[in-house]
Order: C-alpha cells, then structure tokens, then sequence
C-alpha cells in the first residue's frame, strides 16, 4: 500500500471578500458554486494520485460551510473513496461562525467530519466591521454550542490580534472570553498586511490605525502566557493545543511531508524526497471549470523542489515548531548554532534547534541564519 498522505480541498467561497484576506476566495453563489463543487469532484476522481490512503483530510477556503451541505458531502465522499482514510484520521472544516447552525453541524459530523475551525478572529464588533467579517460576536458562542451538540469534541478557534485601533486590554479581554469557551485548540495570528488587498491600500495611503510593533510583541507574548495558564500546550509559534489536540494536518506542512489539493488555487506537494513538485492548481473557479473538464492546463504554477530547497524550507516551517529541528536531519551548521545559542534565540546542549522564548520573536531572522 502506498504511504498516507495529507490531503487539501479547497472551497473558494465566501459571503463577501475581507479587507484584509489574500486568499484565493470569491464572493459568488449561483450556478458557478454548482458547477465548481461537479469540478472538484471530476478533479479528484481522475486523480493520480487515487489510493494513496489520507492520513489527514482539510476543508479550507474561502468558506467551505458557505456551500450546501449536500454538496459538502458529495466532495467529502469523493475524497474518501479516493483516498481511503487510516484509522483516527483527522478530517476537518473550516468555518464562519454567520454560516453554520445546530443543522449544518450535525449534517457535517454524520459525513464523517471530526474537527471544526471556526474563524471568530475578534469577540469585538467594532473590530469585525472593519475587518469585514459576515458573522456578529454574538454568533461565536451560538456555533461553538451547535458544534458541541452535534459531536464536534475537537474545535479549534482563530483569532487575531494587532487588528487596526485594537489596545492590549481589548487583546486580553479577546483571550478571556476564548478561554470561557474552552477550545481544544487555538490559532492567534498577529494580521499581516498583505499586496493586492483592501488593507494594504489602506496602510499604503496611511488610513489603518494599526498597534505599534512593541504593542504586537506585548499582544504576543500575553498570548503564550494565557495559553500556558490554561494548559494549552504551545507547539508551534501561532498555534496552542490541549494534550492531543495539535492539528495534524499543519504538522505535515510544518514537517515538511507530502500533500496533495484539489479545487481552485489549491497547493499540493508530492514526491519522493529529493525530487518533489509543487503545484498550484487554476485559481478562478470558471477557468478551474474549463482546465478539469478539458484535463488540460489544471496547474497555473509548479515547481520542482531539489533537496537543496527542500532543506531550506524544511529549515524555514519546521524552526517554528516547539519541537525543534533535529540538527542532523538537516545538516546544520554547528557553529551558527552556537552563535544563537549565545544570543540567547536558540535553547543550548540539544541534539536539536529549539527556539527560546526570546528566539520566537525572531524566528524568520534565526531560519535565515540557520540556513
């Protein structure tokens, strides 16, 4: 039998477009909703990549519960014939707390979905507004309750923090109240301001009020020691979990394993070590349309990845890991370690590379050194 591997579906989606969100997501419904799922279907059912059993299955977006759940379950039955599921494999949604109740939750734990990512990203309305986020606070509580009904023991919450006019105390009040909820699993990401969105033309043009970069490392760092408190378990530099509960499918990209993507824009990663290919599949749901059903053209973008690159990306996820990287696996470089060993960025007299606390306010900057 062929290695597990993690598979991706992407669902480009969504109620409407956040300011600030680069995501290959579009705000449609219609016919071209219909017509994209019957595509993604086709794409995984002519796959090569068919038998290969999923160690970890992930519906991403966009906003993968904007769809109905008929047609959920028609892509989720695909996914599992094709790619028949290990035992305890880990299947999980996204999803917008304005589009999910009590009967989208129950219909989605009866196909087989065993884990929920619910996308609060602020309790604060004022905050929402402005991100332009579909659901209200109040909504966060409501899913999370209908989540639980249904069966879903294994939730995951995102929020972000360094959100335009946001104070530290709002960012505190924003991890009490997750803290109330009981998440098995937490997702804070500090908001990147990336090119060709509506936030970066503001932040261009000087109109986003956004917190100091002392406040963000201020924000960050009441994070880790709120999580810590409650037992949240910090096992990668955004990312905290109760004992168990880390996302198995980010710690195949983080570990640098394979991973195959199906629908418009999504990424996929396969191949023996050494000589893998990167791909990215037509982003526009309409041409996605047209490339699965001509079986021409599917891929916008690939790129082979020699162990050279391989190394340094391996270097680049995996040092975000409370893990570490083993220092042998990825041949690195004694000296350079123990130059961050004595500033202080990396833990010393490990057979692997562990960012410090200080180090994880720095972690771009220690990759690259280390690579």
């Amino acid at each position: 039998m062929s290695d597990p591997i993690a598979v991706y579906l992407h669902v480009p989606f969504c109620p409407s477009k956040c300011g600030y969100c680069d995501f290959n997501s579009y705000a449609m419904d219609g016919e071209i909703v219909e017509r994209t799922v019957a595509a993604m279907v086709k794409e995984v059912n002519q796959s090569p990549h068919r038998g290969r059993p999923a160690k970890t299955v992930f519906f991403g977006g966009g906003t993968p519960t904007f769809i109905a759940a008929e047609q959920s379950r028609r892509l989720l039955e695909a996914v599992l014939s094709a790619h028949p599921p290990i035992e305890g494999c880990e299947i999980t949604s996204e999803a917008n707390p304005g589009t999910v109740d009590i009967p989208k939750f129950n219909e989605l734990r009866s196909m087989g979905f065993n884990r929920i990512s619910l996308g609060a990203q602020s309790f604060d309305t004022s905050d929402l507004i402005r991100l332009g986020r579909v659901h209200e606070a109040s909504h966060i509580g409501r899913a999370v309750d209908a989540a639980r009904s249904a069966g879903f023991h294994n939730l995951n919450l995102d929020l972000m923090f360094g959100l335009p006019g946001q104070s530290a105390a709002a960012w505190q009040r924003n991890l009490d109240l997750a803290m109330r909820i009981e998440p098995e699993h937490l997702s804070l990401y500090c908001l990147t301001i990336e090119p060709n969105t509506r936030y970066y033309r503001l932040h261009v043009r000087g109109m986003l009020d956004l917190p100091d970069d002392d406040v963000q490392t201020e924000m960050y760092d009441t994070a880790c020691e709120v999580c810590d408190s409650r037992g949240y378990h910090q096992y990668e530099i955004s990312n905290f979990a109760k004992p168990g509960k880390e996302c198995r499918h980010n710690l195949c990209y983080w570990r640098g394993e394979e991973y195959v993507g199906y629908g418009p824009g999504a990424v996929g990663c396969v191949g023996p070590s050494g000589d893998r290919t990167r791909y990215t599949n037509t982003k526009h749901p309409d041409r996605y349309c047209q490339a699965v059903d001509s079986r021409e053209g599917l891929w916008c973008d690939s790129e082979h990845l020699d162990k050279t690159t391989l190394r340094l990306e391996r270097i680049m996820l995996g040092i975000r890991l409370n893990e570490g990287l083993p220092k042998d696996a990825v041949a690195l470089d004694v000296a350079t370690i123990e130059h961050l060993e004595r500033k202080g960025l990396v833990e010393p007299g490990l057979s692997f590379v562990r960012l410090t606390t200080k180090g994880r306010h720095y972690c771009s900057d220690v990759a690259l050194e280390l690579a």
